[in-house]
């Protein structure tokens, strides 16, 4: 009888194996859309003059490649008319030496490509800066984590919000997180990441920019369609996210990407 039964979980599963089968799913391709990053960051104690806005192109489900765009013409003018004009040096990337940031100025994009103009304007949005870098031990979820707290002081009376990027080049792993000051209003607050990889003698990155709250929602939706639960076969399909970026020309033809610019502050830690 105990034969019988080990013969009969071996042809089930061998059955099973046998039932196996690649599906390629034969996805609705569409027109590939403009991909703008024109984010335009001053970081503090610096002039700000040297700027870059990368465009590409939209690829397939199963394609790997990024097709970067390098027949656009680029410019930035500011409202009292200085323009600053963005060259293609290599795979997308466009660089202006010259830009003069400033406060209180409102910056104008504009982007021809294939005879299509977009357009999006925005104004530089200032950072406190990150005060110091703590580390705790007992972090994360788990409270076995190692993570890492930067402190910065809220300034009083305003809305404000921010953007923080943690780069932790030995683990190849880049974290985005966003908050905001509702109930932090001129406090000193932090910020925090953490990662059961991380390890004594990593050196994470720290990025702190000032953004707008039109972009901290932007950035927010972006977050809640990107869930944790990774997706699944019957899951609905996220809403398409749109940036401040608009076709003048063609307005169904809507490129993806935002136009902003920030005020940083970056800095490094090693953990102990």
């Amino acid at each position: 009888m105990k034969n019988s039964t080990y013969l009969l979980i071996f042809f089930l599963a061998i059955s099973l194996i046998s039932c196996e089968e690649v599906i390629d799913l034969d996805l609705e391709e569409s027109e590939p859309r403009l991909v703008i990053d024109a984010s335009v960051i001053w970081y503090l104690n610096t002039e700000g003059n040297e700027q870059r806005i990368t465009l590409s192109k939209t690829t397939g489900f199963y394609e790997d490649e990024i097709e970067p765009v390098i027949d656009a013409q680029v410019s930035i003018e500011a409202d009292d008319g200085e323009e600053f004009i963005f060259e293609h040096q290599d795979q997308g990337i466009y660089t202006n030496n010259n830009f003069n940031p400033r406060f209180e100025e409102n910056y104008s994009l504009e982007i021809n490509y294939k005879e299509e103009i977009y357009t999006a304007s925005s104004s530089f949005v200032p950072v406190p800066g990150i005060d110091f870098i703590e580390q705790n031990d007992e972090g994360g979820f788990t409270r076995e984590d190692l993570e890492i707290e930067p402190f910065f002081t809220d300034p009083e009376g305003e809305e404000n919000f921010y953007l923080f990027t943690f780069r932790d080049f030995s683990i190849s792993k880049l974290s985005l997180e966003i908050y905001e000051d509702e109930f932090t209003d001129g406090n000193q607050v932090s910020a925090t990441y953490s990662d059961e990889d991380l390890a004594a003698g990593d050196e994470v990155f720290v990025t702190m920019e000032g953004i707008s709250e039109a972009f901290y929602n932007y950035l927010f939706i972006l977050r809640s369609q990107g869930g944790d639960n990774g997706g699944g076969p019957f899951q609905s399909q996220p809403a398409t996210v749109k940036g401040n970026i608009i076709n003048e020309t063609n307005p169904e033809n809507y490129p993806f990407g935002y136009f902003r610019l920030s005020e940083a502050d970056s800095t490094s830690y090693i953990i102990q």
